[in-house]
């Protein structure tokens, strides 16, 4: 008799390629580049607006308020990837408002009361919860919590801590006419050049409407939240966040906000996210840190090259945001580290002292979310069992 040997079809050759393939390993976000996300027309833009607060406030002799003003222009700057509703004017428009609000209030509050740890666990559970809600709505209670814990450095009375939000705000507002002009102008730059005043008056009136219009349909375009997952999303991040903050308090040094603030920015809902993000994190600031410590050693250090170097690393920083994190990381924490050396403060102080911080804040939120990983391996257990 004979044999005959039937060839697979293309569906079965298919299926068996689809099934060999690996998914990607649980850490190839620390090693992976995604180049093709690289921006660098919105960057420019961006990064231009930071430049005008930071060389303004050298011009005049207040590299201090240029310093916090750019601080406020860098943060709105990442808002032009945000959508909430569709829109990207609106997370730009929200972050500003809430940013200053925030401001002020970590002024006021410090960072040597219990009053820090009230403050950082509303702003918490405010960022926990609007995480599961809306990603436009997360990025803007994020960046409002940030700026509390960056604020609480420089306690002040409510005359200096209404000064500091008041240049938050004005930074932010630089910063959103600027993408918002630089995203209309530029397919068509020459064509508007001489069509700037028009083209100022029109943007300012459609964003109001625009704004107005959104403000009105929000509630209708946000998705049902998972409210177990919120709930408990919330209730980690705030004791991780308030854990931070107690740590925070008590070594009372003004470079401790980035203890919070990395547990904030590290913690996600998945405990293998928040590996990859803290491994991310911790190792670009050190990367970030040994190259701002080596440019200090053998640039310039006058004020106007460090508003120069800040905001070459603050470009590079909104180009690669998309990239890798880490190396994300290593652009933010050069840009931090000349940003603050305008203050007056060593910059190679600050490169180690945001290093020790960001490690400290990433061993924070690591450490909460045990837990997370035990019921995980604990599920897996049952799962090969009933298998």
């Amino acid at each position: 008799m004979a044999t005959s040997s039937a060839q697979p079809t293309a569906q079965e050759t298919a299926t068996a390629g689809a099934s060999s393939v690996r998914p990607p390993h649980f850490l190839a976000d620390l090693y992976t580049f995604d180049w093709k996300s690289a921006e660098f027309r919105l960057p420019a833009i961006s990064a231009s607006a930071v430049a005008l607060c930071l060389f303004a406030g050298v011009a005049c002799g207040h590299p201090g308020g240029g310093l916090i003003a750019g601080g406020g222009a860098l943060t709105i700057g990442f808002g032009a990837n945000q959508r909430i509703a569709d829109s990207r004017i609106l997370p730009m428009i929200l972050a500003i408002f809430a940013m200053a609000s925030a401001t002020l209030t970590g002024t006021v509050v410090g960072h040597r009361g219990y009053a820090l740890l009230v403050a950082s666990a509303v702003a918490a559970a405010i960022y926990g919860v609007l995480t599961i809600r809306n990603a436009g709505l997360a990025w803007v209670g994020q960046q409002a919590a940030v700026a509390l814990f960056v604020a609480s450095a420089f306690p002040s009375s409510p005359r200096p801590a209404l000064a500091r939000a008041g240049l938050i705000l004005a930074g932010g507002v630089v910063q959103m006419l600027f993408t918002t002009l630089g995203l209309r102008m530029l397919p068509e730059l020459r064509k508007n050049l001489l069509a700037i005043p028009k083209t100022i008056y029109s943007t300012l009136h459609e964003q109001r409407q625009e704004f107005l219009r959104r403000v009105v349909q929000l509630p209708k375009a946000l998705p049902a939240p998972d409210r177990s997952a919120a709930l408990l999303y919330a209730v980690r991040l705030v004791v991780t966040v308030v854990a931070a903050s107690e740590l925070y308090r008590r070594l009372g040094i003004q470079s401790g906000y980035w203890i919070p603030m990395t547990a904030l920015l590290v913690q996600k809902p998945a405990f293998y996210e928040t590996l990859t993000r803290c491994l991310a994190r911790v190792s670009g600031t050190m990367a970030g840190a040994t190259v701002a410590t080596i440019a200090a050693a053998h640039l310039p250090l006058g004020s106007w090259w460090l508003a120069a170097l800040a905001t070459f690393f603050a470009y590079w920083a909104f180009a690669t945001l998309s990239v890798n994190y880490a190396l994300y990381s290593l652009f933010l924490t050069s840009y931090i580290v000349f940003l603050l050396s305008l203050n007056e403060i060593p910059g190679p102080e600050i490169a180690h002292r945001r290093a020790a911080c960001t490690a400290a804040g990433a061993l924070i939120a690591l450490v909460i979310h045990l837990d997370a990983l035990r019921r995980h391996r604990a599920a897996g257990r049952a799962m090969a069992a009933a298998a």
